[in-house]
């Protein structure tokens, strides 16, 4: 199948991740038995910081999009996951059909009508956090410890385990989503975007969330664009704006996009 491919702008939408609980974003089990630490966190290699991976920002932001829009879980990409993918391609071309397939992409085996359209970026502590985590002398580089007991039904025997999480109040940013735009379908679909973005803060961001950790919000949201007609010019829509603002303007945002950058149906 021949795929047609012909960008023509791209939408940016920029901003910072404040964490409101404490958030645990499961790392590498290396040196796990160090201080008796169960669930490390991920860490930038080089920094020692937190970040917060692209792929769980996307991932949950996929995942939430699924269960709202009631898309069946009928692909397994691992051990005891699964997620949404359309078998066929018409059911998520650039006519219609389904928009999580075709903003997120599908899985390798399966065959592609188009491009994936979004980009998702690492977010890295933001350097006021890492100062003010500095100050605080946390009970590791810049994280907490916190202590879950686990009750023994039967027996009433105690089990405890202790999680490593980056302390609320602390900032991520900036971050990044990069939307690209072939069709005017696509500029459409931009909702489905923030509305992933609104299901993620009512829910919550990496592990534990039923048990408290993992709530955030988006601040101080920014959304420029660019045409590939005029590429080295970019357009800003807003700055500094909340997610419920995006929501409420999203007819503005759609007209302002549609004069800056010329789409085909």
């Amino acid at each position: 199948m021949t795929v047609k491919s012909h960008l023509r702008g791209r939408i940016f939408i920029s901003g910072s991740i404040k964490a409101l609980t404490g958030l645990h974003i499961g790392g590498s089990s290396a040196g796990m038995e160090i201080g008796g630490v169960d669930n490390t966190i991920i860490r930038d290699l080089l920094t020692n910081a937190p970040y917060i991976p692209g792929s769980s920002l996307r991932g949950k932001m996929r995942s939430q999009l699924e269960k709202s829009l009631g898309l069946s879980q009928n692909s397994p990409i691992g051990n005891d996951v699964t997620i949404h993918s359309c078998k066929k391609p018409s059911d998520y071309d650039a006519n219609g059909g389904c928009p999580v397939c075709h903003i997120f992409g599908v899985p390798g085996e399966a065959e592609a009508t188009g491009p994936t359209l979004l980009i998702v970026r690492d977010v890295p502590l933001s350097e006021d956090s890492k100062l003010a985590l500095g100050r605080a002398r946390t009970d590791l580089a810049y994280t907490e410890l916190k202590t879950e007991v686990a009750i023994d039904r039967v027996t009433s025997a105690a089990t405890p385990r202790t999680l490593e999480r980056v302390p609320a109040g602390a900032v991520f940013g900036p971050f990044e989503i990069v939307y690209a735009l072939y069709t005017q379908g696509d500029l459409a679909r931009l909702r489905h975007v923030i509305d992933g973005l609104q299901l993620l803060e009512d829910d919550y961001l990496g592990g534990y969330g039923s048990r408290g950790s993992g709530k955030i919000r988006f601040e101080n949201l920014g959304v420029k664009a660019r045409s590939s007609s005029q590429y080295n010019q970019l357009h800003t829509f807003a700055k500094e704006v909340t997610l419920q603002d995006l929501e409420q303007s999203f007819e503005e945002l759609l007209a302002w996009a549609r004069a800056i950058v010329p789409l085909e149906q």
